[in-house]
């Protein structure tokens, strides 16, 4: 993850092409000769680990057709066996039959040429089957290693249950002897702190949605293999000469100088794409790994 190549991320797999969080995404990252893959995982009301995103199930499932009177629908709510029988595939096929304008934000620069040539019409088929559901984490893992992928496990904090989660998720882990192939990452830094303090040899990442302030003081606090870092967000307009583009350009170089990892998240835009290239970091995540593709082997 230190590495002089850039690493293609698939953002919730290869979610602009398949269902995001799904096993079918996850595959589907392979396809485009990605490295790895990102997903993210809560615990179910029996304290099983899940992949799923949202706090709430609606967005990616038919939760509300078939527990119509669970409002407000949250995964902590739920069982694994009660999520494990929802449809999450259907709403993705819903979605490229819109027009691009009225999809979710991620797929409305999703082009007729690249559904033509990444979704089959198989792969319709079988997204809008009901049979694509949300994986377990040893689901997501099982695959992972089958396929030869590095896996990007971010934690989504939860009341109370936070650590549960990492117990959890560092048993999965250790159980399948993965420790050398994830890389555990979160919003919530002091989940990090607890998953160093149980692992000396699983890689985390600090997210950030911004640059951090003392950036190398604070990753080597956190005892931090890497940072994933939200890409700057007047890069398309202004790209890096302006003042606060330099900022962002100088953050990362005096990062990476140290031995750290910069992965990028999440950049779908090709202009943008090859602008990061050129800043030194080591990944890319996106919902287009094919944009990626193309930029790192033209």
């Amino acid at each position: 993850m230190t590495s002089n190549s850039i690493l293609n991320i698939a953002h919730r797999g290869a979610r602009a092409y398949a269902p995001e969080n799904t096993l079918a995404a996850f595959a589907k990252a392979k396809t485009f000769g990605c490295q790895m893959f990102e997903m993210d995982v809560r615990l179910t009301k029996d304290d099983e680990v899940i992949v799923h995103h949202d706090d709430q199930l609606t967005r990616c499932t038919d939760v509300e057709t078939k527990f119509p009177d669970r409002s407000p629908y949250k995964v902590a709510d739920f069982t694994a066996a009660e999520l494990g029988c929802l449809d999450a595939g259907s709403w993705y096929v819903k979605q490229l039959e819109l027009a691009s304008e009225k999809r979710q934000p991620f797929l409305k620069s999703l082009t007729d040429a690249e559904i033509a040539q990444f979704v089959s019409p198989a792969e319709r088929c079988l997204y809008a089957s009901g049979n694509i559901r949300l994986p377990t984490l040893s689901e997501a893992l099982c695959l992972a290693k089958e396929l030869d992928l590095i896996v990007n496990i971010e934690l989504k904090s939860q009341p109370d249950s936070d650590s549960k989660l990492i117990a959890a998720v560092l048993k999965s882990i250790q159980a399948m002897q993965m420790e050398n192939q994830v890389l555990i990452s979160s919003f919530e830094h002091e989940l990090l702190r607890q998953v160093r303090q149980q692992s000396t040899t699983i890689a985390t990442a600090v997210l950030a949605d911004s640059p951090i302030k003392a950036p190398l003081t604070y990753l080597r606090k956190l005892k931090a293999n890497a940072y994933n870092l939200a890409c700057y967000k007047d890069l398309k307009h202004k790209g890096f000469g302006g003042v606060a583009g330099k900022r962002y350009r100088a953050h990362i170089e005096k990062i990476r100088k140290a031995g750290f990892g910069v992965n990028i998240w999440t950049c779908n835009d090709p202009e943008e794409l090859r602008q990061l290239l050129a800043v030194g970091i080591t990944g890319l995540v996106s919902d287009y790994p094919n944009r990626v593709r193309e930029i790192i082997s033209p």
